[in-house]
């Protein structure tokens, strides 16, 4: 069940870097591509996760 939560988490927060990637300030920016980042790690915890199945 975690996993599913860490996707969305994941999802939304790689959704929000990108947005924030289109500013002009370029502090937003660099805050954007950070949120990316941890958007992608969040998912890629949510996909081990789904992996290990309820070895957890």
């Amino acid at each position: 069940m975690g996993e599913l939560k860490d996707k969305a988490k994941g999802m939304a927060n790689e959704a929000s870097g990108n947005v924030k990637q289109h500013s002009s300030d370029p502090e937003t920016r660099s805050e954007g591509r950070a949120q990316e980042r941890k958007g992608e790690a969040q998912q890629a915890k949510g996909e081990a996760k789904g992996a290990m199945g309820n070895k957890i």
